[in-house]
């Protein structure tokens, strides 16, 4: 589980959707982005695609500091 309390690119806000961990400044889940990032999609496809208002660069950290916390297997 992700300490998620110690990156600055997140927010969680009681009654703010259902007190989940949000991309900071917006009301996109980060648990959304990162699993948009594991089905493969860019942080740039998921601005234009899927989550409107994504800011790319806070994206683009909050998977890093996922992946540094929680490191996926390498491919086989």
């Amino acid at each position: 589980m992700i300490d998620w309390s110690e990156c600055q690119d997140v927010e969680r806000i009681t009654g703010k959707v259902s007190g989940a961990w949000l991309i900071k400044g917006t009301r996109i889940p980060v648990q959304g982005v990162l699993d948009n990032a594991d089905d493969g999609y860019s942080p740039e496809e998921m601005g234009e695609a899927i989550y409107d208002g994504l800011p790319v660069d806070r994206a683009r950290r909050v998977i890093a500091f996922a992946r540094a916390r929680v490191p996926h297997a390498d491919p086989a």
